[in-house]
């Protein structure tokens, strides 16, 4: 996942108008491949390609602007980060996103609501989360969470863009003081 802080008041917004259609707990967030590899079943392979996925995109200022619904769903589209999302899939063919739910390639998105199944709730949803759009947010890094006993448990962070060099990294390569 790739966790959106700014991104939080769209569920506060969601959960003041029914409680039940947010998951309490989970920060707002893009889910890159939703069912990921079980934890039993997770390598040190499945791991360090993670960091490398992660490593190859830059981190991102993001701008969310649309609401999305579908069958009790309420979301917001995040299109800047459908790269990232695409080649999570592509890196682990076999894993089906949301199960099929929303098709082969579901968009990059934060999920607001969930169970939103009462029309009239989804559409105050919709309603309250787009007053607050559009919504400038920033993605740094990606974090592995793993289904734990205990709920969803973070294994680790990796940061977006370590393999992009930075304004430090384009001066010491052309044999400036980067200061």
């Amino acid at each position: 996942m790739i966790v959106l802080p700014d991104a939080a008041p769209l569920l506060d917004a969601a959960w003041r108008i029914d409680p039940a259609l947010v998951r309490r707990g989970v920060p707002a967030h893009v889910s890159l491949l939703y069912p990921f590899v079980p934890e039993p079943a997770l390598t040190g392979r499945d791991e360090e390609a993670v960091r490398s996925l992660a490593a190859r995109f830059p981190a991102a200022d993001l701008f969310l602007e649309e609401v999305v619904t579908a069958s009790g769903f309420v979301a917001v589209g995040v299109p800047g980060l459908q790269p990232i999302v695409d080649a999570f899939r592509a890196r682990w063919p076999g894993l089906r996103p949301y199960g099929g739910r929303f098709g082969a390639r579901p968009a990059a998105h934060v999920t607001v609501a969930m169970g939103a199944d009462d029309p009239a709730a989804a559409a105050r949803v919709g309603a309250a989360i787009g007053s607050l759009l559009p919504l400038r947010t920033r993605a740094a890094a990606v974090r592995l969470v793993v289904q734990t006993e205990g709920g969803w448990q973070p294994r680790f962070t990796a940061p977006l863009g370590a393999g992009f060099p930075g304004p430090a990294d384009d001066a010491s390569e052309r044999g400036e003081d980067a200061h």
